[in-house]
């Protein structure tokens, strides 16, 4: 992979992750105003695309979803599709007989 295709996906991400982070915030303060919230879908949504490390830190900064099983267990089931296929694609990508 070239500088120029990593630098892009590094920028993808790091903007991923602040969207993350203040969607987490946000639907944090509508759960504690009583307003329209933010789908669990959509939360797990944007850490599965790549958005779970502020996705994780958001939910212990803002204390959010941290307590609800049903949520904690899916997020960390995202977690872990995510390391398999990081593990899968390094294993490949750098495979001694990989040309």
């Amino acid at each position: 992979m070239s500088i120029n295709i990593l630098s892009t996906v590094f920028i993808l991400l790091l903007l991923l992750n602040v969207l993350t982070f203040a969607v987490y915030g946000r639907d944090k303060h509508a759960a504690k105003k009583g307003t329209w919230r933010i789908s669990e879908r959509t939360l797990l949504l944007l850490a599965l695309l790549g958005g779970s490390p502020a996705a994780w830190l958001a939910r212990h900064y803002f204390h959010h979803k941290t307590s609800k099983r049903s949520f904690v267990i899916r997020f960390w089931f995202v977690v872990f599709i995510q390391m398999v296929c990081i593990i899968a694609y390094l294993a490949i990508h750098f495979h001694p007989l990989h040309p």
